[in-house]
């Protein structure tokens, strides 16, 4: 693989990289000091008389950073106090931001990554965290170069106070709002919205193409709906944050009580103390009334199920092929044989890897809130476009050979989440789904994070695959009684960040609802989320979403492994110097 080489030149050709890397609009200036290279959060300033390859390092890192969400306005608030602590903190977050966006890298720059310390963090708050610490911890590499937090910080206010700069940094602008994720990339569009999704928008490229050509919300807003909030929250002046651990309590899923009557309780994130809530919410199983011959018109699911064919199969090991990775010593050893015996001998004598058998489980968890009962831009409500959104998966996915399951939820605080059961993943597709999915009508709250956590929990306990995904079918309005603004917002990211790093997929999509690409992306955080403007335009990018959930599920889960052993051993080193 080719790398940059030679003599120094202009530095502003890396500004296109930059900007992929960061996931915004970056522009690169040199500067008269000839130190260290460092940002502001929209410029990166570099010395121009560096080597290429030194130059395009040091923009990677800095664009890593910014890409990363490591400029998390908390961070900074505590880095602006001390120089060490913001070395300490680069020597840890360096790594993590680079390990995060390894896939945007030019090969140049991933060796500055240093897989062992990258496995220490999982969040900012993490590293920073280690460095406030008293561990020994590596000068950072010069191609790293220095964070200037007051520089971050006044080029941020800026922005706040002027919108022409706030344009150009959208994940600038509510940045407090994604301070307590966990979360590794962030992004989503409309016509339909691929720009803003991870197969155009959530990921760094179509972040920087939607910058680029000024993608905004649609004009039609409509009126605020039963989820609209009511009143402001409050928050606690002066409490003190905790880091809290990326995963929660949640319910053992070997657990004998399932859908019991009672419920199952789940903890809660309260972003304003930065700590969970215990066995704060408790959602309980809903079996749908009988209805009638209701006539439901199933929408066409061809479009979906050619575009879903090709996941979630398995590859199988098969024994004597034509062609293959490894010799079937069986096979190998009779064709050997009937050579010697004058026989003609057996070429199918090797073992090859075939995807024969699919190996998916998909739990479509519907929003029938009051919100979803509000007009649709493109006709009707809603919560018809995403019913239809619904049936059509579940059909699609049933008529692929995965196992599917279907339910509805709905909220009237912390102690009533129902979530109605249309679909058990036992159950078989028929009239008698459709009638139940037809029958159901838009009413009370939503309370995301509490449904997300069950339908992650129901995967792991009754789908039997390894492949999990979790598709959630919301207009993004995360309100309930004492959960709306930014605490509902925060427990939403949390919860989808939760199911991620056990290994579940995730994809958000929002048909037809008018909400704002922005408050989905604090809602929907670095999930594999979008928005449509009508259900037809989904099976085109209901693939590649469902296929960024799988991967970004499984690296999470192998990244949550790494930390989680790394800080195992780190445990057993402090115990065995005490």
């Amino acid at each position: 693989m080719a790398t940059v080489t030679g003599e120094p030149g202009d530095v502003t050709r890396f500004e296109l990289l930059a900007s992929a890397i960061a996931g915004r609009s970056v522009t690169i200036e040199p500067t008269d000091n000839k130190g260290e290279v460092w940002t502001d959060g929209a410029t990166i300033f570099v010395n121009p008389d560096a080597p290429k390859t030194t130059t395009l390092q040091s923009v990677v890192v800095q664009a890593a950073l910014l890409g990363s969400g490591s400029f998390d306005e908390e961070v900074l608030g505590r880095l602006a106090r001390s120089t060490k602590l913001c070395r300490r903190y680069l020597s840890v977050e360096g790594h993590r931001a680079l390990a995060t966006l390894e896939p945007l890298l030019p090969p140049s720059a991933r060796s500055l990554c240093a897989p062992t310390i990258a496995a220490l963090s999982t969040s900012p708050l993490h590293s920073l965290a280690i460095a406030s610490g008293s561990h020994l911890l590596a000068v950072p590499p010069k191609a790293f170069g220095v964070i200037r937090p007051r520089q971050v910080r006044r080029r941020s206010d800026a922005a706040g106070s002027d919108p022409s700069l706030a344009t150009s940094q959208p994940r600038s602008q509510d940045r407090e709002l994604l301070s307590e994720l966990d979360d590794d990339v962030a992004s989503p569009v409309e016509r339909p919205d691929i720009v803003s999704s991870p197969i155009g928008g959530g990921g760094a490229i179509g972040r920087l193409l939607k910058g680029l050509f000024r993608s905004g919300r649609s004009a039609f807003s409509g009126p605020p709906g039963a989820d609209a909030p009511t009143h402001r929250s409050r928050r606690g002046a002066g409490a003190s944050r905790n880091l809290a651990p990326a995963r929660a309590a949640l319910p053992d899923p070997a657990s004998s009580d399932a859908f019991a009557l009672r419920g199952v309780t789940y903890p809660e994130w309260d972003v304003h103390h930065g700590r969970y809530r215990p066995d704060w919410c408790t959602v309980s199983p809903v079996d749908p009334p009988p209805t009638a011959n209701i006539t439901f018109t199933l929408p066409d699911a061809t479009g979906i199920r050619r575009s879903l064919s090709h996941l979630g199969v398995a590859l199988e090991r098969r024994h004597r092929q034509l062609q293959g990775i490894d010799i079937d010593l069986d096979a190998a050893v009779e064709s050997h044989v009937q050579t010697m015996s004058g026989s003609v001998p057996e070429e199918a004598v090797y073992v090859d890897l075939v995807r024969g058998r699919r190996d998916l489980g998909v739990l479509v968890l519907l929003d029938v809130s009051g919100s979803s009962g509000e007009p649709s831009a493109g006709g009707g409500t809603v919560h018809e476009h995403q019913r239809k959104a619904a049936a059509s998966l579940t059909v699609a996915l049933a008529e692929l050979g995965d196992r599917v399951a279907l339910y509805a939820f709905r909220s009237q605080g912390r102690s009533a989440v129902q979530v109605e059961r249309m679909k058990r993943f036992d159950d078989r597709m028929d009239a008698t789904v459709l009638r139940r999915l037809c029958a159901s009508e838009p009413g009370a709250y939503t309370r995301l994070g509490a449904a997300i956590r069950h339908g992650t929990w129901l995967l792991a306990r009754e789908s039997g695959v390894s492949r999990r995904l979790l598709v959630v079918l919301s207009d993004g309005f995360a309100y309930d009684h004492g959960y709306e603004g930014r605490y509902g917002e925060a427990d939403a990211r949390r919860a989808l960040s939760e199911a991620r790093r056990l290994g579940t997929g995730c994809v958000c999509l929002s048909i037809g609802a008018s909400t704002e690409v922005a408050k989905l992306s604090r809602v929907f955080g670095t999930a594999a989320h979008a928005r449509v403007s009508r259900f037809e335009d989904l099976p085109r990018v209901i693939a590649p979403l469902f296929r960024f959930a799988l991967r970004s599920a499984e690296a999470q889960q192998r990244k949550s492994q790494h930390a989680t052993r790394a800080n195992e051993r780190l445990a057993l080193e402090v115990r065995s110097v005490a």
